[in-house]
């Protein structure tokens, strides 16, 4: 064939060249399969692991200096940072304490306050006794809940005014002048139950707040409000 163009071209007066494609080197296409092969795995782990990232960043809310994290659970959703936020910060109603009328305990013993009064005096005619500035009278119901005796006593049960001033009762005055104070070392059995009166002498001007009541000298106390 290349002979016959060749003499054609003669015949024409046009010189015709032998064009022969130059041969592919060996070994291209492999090594384009190659690096194919090795990019695609490389593209979809960063694809993962940049769809990875953005998922946590949007899966962690802010959460103040001593704000517990909501708890994940399987098939929960989990609150939005402003609902816990606006659940912290709802005031949560105080505790109301224990006052006139409300049984406490301490150790063996419970207590009930049913009444407070005051008076300028105590006792009758001859034997009546004036107050240092004035008594104040603590109705108390003392039961015991425990299982053994114990032994009641107005020398454990202290007051208290708006000044953090203790007072103690008056124990010899409420033994004399007070009919059935059962105040002073008053032996109690097991679920037994008596009705006493603690004697206190007290400023007039005091303005007694609290009222702490305990089964004896070495226990924490129960506190009663007196507002």
């Amino acid at each position: 064939m290349p002979y016959l163009l060749h003499l054609r071209g003669m015949r024409e007066g046009t010189t015709i060249h032998n064009y022969q494609q130059p041969a592919k080197k060996p070994g291209g296409g492999c090594l384009k399969l190659l690096l194919l092969g090795v990019a695609a795995p490389v593209a979809l782990l960063v694809y993962v692991l940049i769809g990875a990232g953005s998922r946590d960043e949007q899966s962690l809310a802010y959460t103040p200096a001593g704000t517990p994290s909501p708890t994940f659970s399987p098939g929960v959703p989990v609150q939005k940072a402003e609902e816990v936020l606006a659940e912290m910060s709802t005031p949560k109603p105080t505790p109301k304490a224990p006052g006139i009328g409300d049984v406490v305990r301490d150790g063996k013993f419970s207590f009930k306050v049913t009444k407070v009064e005051r008076r300028s005096a105590v006792g009758q005619g001859l034997l009546a006794k004036k107050a240092q500035g004035q008594f104040v009278l603590i109705h108390v119901t003392v039961k015991n809940v425990g299982g053994k005796a114990a032994t009641f006593s107005d020398y454990n049960q202290k007051l208290f005014d708006s000044k953090y001033r203790e007072f103690k009762a008056d124990s010899g005055t409420a033994v004399m002048l007070l009919k059935n104070s059962n105040a002073y070392l008053k032996q109690i059995n097991p679920g037994n139950g008596v009705k006493g009166i603690l004697l206190y002498d007290v400023p007039k001007s005091a303005k007694l707040t609290t009222l702490v009541l305990r089964d004896s000298v070495f226990s924490a106390g129960a506190r009663v409000g007196l507002r």
